[in-house]
């Protein structure tokens, strides 16, 4: 459980990060914090939902693309989230793109030292 909750608050605050990176161009909008965690929440839900079913269906496109389809449906899953939280604006997909990679990244680096600590006991 405290596991879950360390994702959702590394999640959300991903998503300001990214906002707090890329204001300048305004490509992400986050309007509260609180706005931030039912935004990681719905991307939660949506990658363990609707991401694996891309996946499957872009199957083929990942193969010619050795991988690098990849991004575009983490920039879609996460475009598609925005849409469903009021209170967030994600602008092109180039928005869409450098937020999922910034979320993704802050969530690899927790999950990495999760692990490592976990190993020690």
């Amino acid at each position: 459980m405290l596991y879950l909750l360390l994702r959702l608050a590394v999640s959300a605050g991903a998503v300001l990060l990214a906002q707090w990176l890329f204001s300048q161009w305004g490509l992400i909008v986050v309007d509260s914090l609180p706005i931030a965690l039912v935004f990681a929440i719905v991307l939660g839900v949506l990658n363990a939902l609707v991401r694996p079913i891309l996946l499957f269906v872009t199957c083929p496109l990942n193969l010619i693309t050795l991988g690098l389809f990849t991004f575009v449906v983490n920039s879609v899953v996460f475009w598609l989230a925005a849409m469903l939280v009021p209170g967030i604006a994600v602008n092109g997909f180039i928005g869409a793109l450098l937020g999922s990679l910034t979320v993704t990244i802050c969530t690899a680096i927790v999950d990495r030292f999760i692990d490592a600590d976990a190993g020690r006991y």
